[in-house]
């Protein structure tokens, strides 16, 4: 008899699936129709246009609608949905909603397709005849898309994932006794929730700014394929040279929007780790932005055409390799970014390996075309010098994409290579010297002329600059004393871009902003090599534990503190308060008051609070947010290292005067904190004197050693033990009277090599604590600085391209 589910609201899926089929046929219909428009040469090929244009009319309502329509579910808590519950609940804070849309695979992939709909109608507008040959790749593009979201399943082979199935319907429920009752939404008393680490205000913005920055780089690319199949292979790169300027302000802005997220949420301590995404979105912009330049050369002398044509393909491509990265399960645990696989692996090499297929049989078919003037530019040249600056962004692409790629060339050949031990390290050693090649060329770029150069004419124009930056650079080695030679390079090449293009913006463009902004962007790029240099490599760990406790080797002393509630201690040039815990819903706020003497009148005075956070979540683990006090010419960085995040206001009291016990698992050698000692499981003992404790010769019994050091350094030695007698298991706590702690040894989990002990502390024994780790990044600022450089100069290179092609 089948069931008659209650509370279900079963026409939001029927309307989310007819969309999808919707979405994805009226895509494929448009990509066709687009197709004869352009291959028809004569006046029948306007039949064509229309069909074409009012297919993505469809297309575009159905990805709108299937957008709105999931955000009006997850706003409405509609729970029989797998993709609602799995990603929002009940007590999400109204402003995070719209990043439980994109948290999931189907959700990304949606925003994805959102933003080419959103491109596609500024080309439709704007394209004129390339139109047709565009907008055919774009809609072959957002069929592959589309496609994503369709959750077929033939034959074992899975196509999509479809956010509108019910949770009784998935493979993790399906199977579940509870289902199998009528009124089993009343069992759900709310979602999963949003992962704590996207619960920040960057990450509602951040995905879906790095989404349009993946999308615009569909559009050179669909410009570049577009004038492969219509003969114009070398009309296409004026038209989609503000496109690929447009693709390196968004991208750019998406990938350093991610870097404010991890040092605003993360508690790693910076701002980049080389984690694997990252490294997969970084890389499409670096090879991006090779291809711009060589555009440029290519628009000015009619040279670099080929290599225009592979760049603005490799960036596309590489987008839809940082898609399978990022949602084919490969990378595992290496990347706080990655998705889980499900099932799409194939699917999405299928993607990739079309469009890559594709754009090589254009090469291929066009080869004789693509080829330009085979004299070599002279060495005096800005064309030169410009290419030499893209192919070392591309040798910086490809290091950075090898070792990112270390999982997947493993699984592919069968190897067991090992990523880096220290990957920041790693990279760093291969990525601080390209940088400071790409600084100098940027430094001396814009001063090259096109053609030829009157080399002593440039020497003079870039002396007064050159000395200027020696000079900083002697000082600022001075104070911060580098201890590498490749750090000093590239402070000197770094602060040489800045100086030089400033020199160019003022002096050779005369302040004309319509002009700068190449100057204006090399200076922001600068900048942000010259923060990440200071901030990174100078960054001092300030929080030192004065107390004579040692906080174990997960809590290294010379990077962490422990302060007791109203103890107040220095660190570095100030003093620090614990002064409260408070509880606001799912967060634990710790007030820390950052204090400095005044030695005229003995007092302390307040200089600013900090609050750093642990976000509660039972599901999915509690997560440690940072907090900054930010000045000017540094920021100071805190985090909560370790607290106890129980409410001793409603602890109850036992009998004995102890508290309820707190179980831990630990393994040999695990270490564990109590409020007035560190405890270290030893070893275990099986010869134990079974007379003195009055057990049966036929018990087993195992006794727990475990050495507890108290504030003062002194050891105590505790014994715990466990008896398994027949099928019964128990077991005798021993106490350490002068601490007030009782350990008890619970039982024994072979399977993970761990053992189960108790730690029970009298009520008058503890005392509240937390502890911290701070650290300064000094002259942070210039980063962030250099990012809005580089924004708003790429912003004025586009204005700039705009109108020279409306002229045109």
């Amino acid at each position: 008899m089948e069931i008659q589910y209650q509370g279900e609201h079963l026409g939001f899926g029927v309307l989310g699936n007819i969309l999808i089929i919707l979405s994805f046929t009226a895509a494929l219909l448009s990509a066709i129709s687009y197709y004869f428009s352009f291959k028809q040469k004569s006046e029948l090929s306007n039949s064509w246009n229309p069909l074409a244009r009012i297919s993505f009319g469809v297309h575009a309502v159905s990805v709108f609608g299937i957008v709105f329509l999931i955000y009006y579910l997850i706003h409405g808590h509609f729970f029989e949905y797998y993709y609602i519950w799995q990603h929002s609940n009940s007590v999400l804070p109204m402003k995070y909603m719209w990043a439980c849309l994109w948290e999931g695979q189907e959700g990304s992939f949606l925003i994805w397709t959102f933003w080419h709909v959103v491109l596609s109608f500024f080309i439709i507008k704007k394209a004129g005849t390339w139109e047709a040959p565009v907008m055919f790749t774009m809609m072959i593009i957002q069929t592959f898309l589309a496609s994503m979201l369709l959750g077929l399943e033939f034959n074992g082979i899975k196509i999509g994932s479809n956010p509108f199935i019910l949770l009784r319907n998935h493979a993790d429920f399906a199977n579940l006794p509870f289902i199998q009752m009528a009124d089993y939404l009343s069992k759900i008393k709310d979602g999963r929730g949003l992962n704590p680490l996207l619960q920040n205000y960057w990450m509602v913005i951040h995905p879906p700014t790095l989404f349009l920055g993946f999308a615009a780089t569909a559009i050179p690319f669909a410009y570049a394929v577009g004038g492969m199949l219509t003969g114009r292979v070398k009309e296409w790169v004026k038209p989609a040279l503000p496109w690929s300027l447009f693709g390196i302000l968004i991208l750019g802005t998406g990938v350093l929007m991610g870097g404010a997220w991890a040092y605003e949420a993360l508690s790693f301590g910076g701002f980049w780790a080389w984690d694997p995404v990252e490294n997969a979105s970084l890389v499409p912009w670096l090879v991006l932005v090779g291809a711009t330049h060589v555009m440029i050369i290519f628009n000015k002398n009619g040279t670099s055409l080929h290599s225009s044509y592979i760049l603005c393909t490799l960036s596309f491509i590489l987008v839809l390799y940082s898609t399978f990265l990022t949602r084919s399960g490969i990378l595992g645990d290496t990347s706080v970014h990655a998705f889980t696989d499900l099932g799409m692996k194939g699917q999405l090499l299928i993607y990739m390996v079309f469009f890559f297929a594709l754009a090589i049989f254009l090469s291929i078919k066009n080869r004789k075309l693509l080829s330009t003037r085979s004299e070599e530019d002279p060495v005096s040249s800005r064309e030169f010098w410009m290419f030499m600056g893209m192919l070392i962004l591309v040798i910086s692409a490809i290091q950075i994409s090898i070792t990112t790629s270390i999982p997947v060339i493993n699984k592919l050949f069968n190897l067991k290579m090992a990523p880096p031990a220290d990957a920041i390290d790693f990279y760093n050693s291969w990525q601080i010297p390209l940088a400071a090649v790409i600084a100098l060329l940027m430094s001396v770029g814009l001063y090259f002329k096109w053609k030829q150069t009157d080399m002593k004419s440039m020497a003079k124009k870039l002396l007064l600059s050159f000395i200027v930056s020696l000079l900083i650079t002697i000082g600022v080695h001075y104070y911060f004393q580098f201890d590498r030679i490749q750090l000093v390079l590239l402070l000197f090449t770094s602060t040489w871009a800045f100086t030089a293009n400033l020199d160019y913006f003022i002096r050779v463009l005369k302040g004309n902003i319509a002009k700068s902004g190449a100057s204006i962007a090399h200076m922001g790029i600068a900048f942000i090599l010259l923060g990440s240099l200071i901030a990174n490599s100078e960054k001092t760990v300030i929080s030192q534990n004065r107390l004579n406790v040692d906080l174990g080797k997960d809590f290294p002393n010379n990077e962490n503190i422990l302060l007791y509630k109203g103890d107040t201690l220095p660190m570095g040039e100030y003093y620090v308060t614990y002064k409260d815990k408070i509880k606001e819903g799912i967060h634990i706020r710790y007030e820390v008051e950052y204090l400095k003497a005044d030695h005229s009148t003995g007092q302390f005075q307040k200089q600013f609070s900090l609050f750093p956070f642990v976000q509660l979540n039972d599901r999915m683990g509690n997560v440690s947010e940072p907090s900054t006090q930010h000045f000017i010419n540094r920021d100071i960085y805190t985090h909560v290292t370790y607290a106890e995040l129980d409410d001793k206001e409603v602890e109850k009291k036992t009998n004995e005067g102890y508290k309820p016990g707190k179980k831990y698992q630990l393994s040999i050698g695990d270490t564990i904190t109590t409020s007035n000692s560190l405890v270290v499981l030893q070893s275990l003992n099986k010869d134990v004197d079974k007379d003195l404790l009055m057990l049966l010769e036929s018990d087993l019994v195992v006794a727990a050693n475990i050495l507890v050091m108290d504030v003062n350094k002194k050891m105590h030695q505790a014994n715990p033990v466990f008896i398994l007698r027949g099928s019964e298991a128990f077991n005798r706590p021993v106490e350490i009277t002068e601490l007030g702690l009782r350990f008890a040894f619970i039982k024994i989990i072979p399977e993970e090599n761990k053992f189960e002990i108790e730690v029970s502390e009298k009520e008058g024994n503890s005392r509240e604590f937390i502890i911290m780790k701070a650290i300064i990044f000094p002259y942070i600022n210039i980063l962030w600085v250099g990012c809005l450089l580089m924004i708003i100069g790429t912003w004025i290179a586009i204005i700039k391209r705009i109108k020279k092609l409306r002229t045109a």
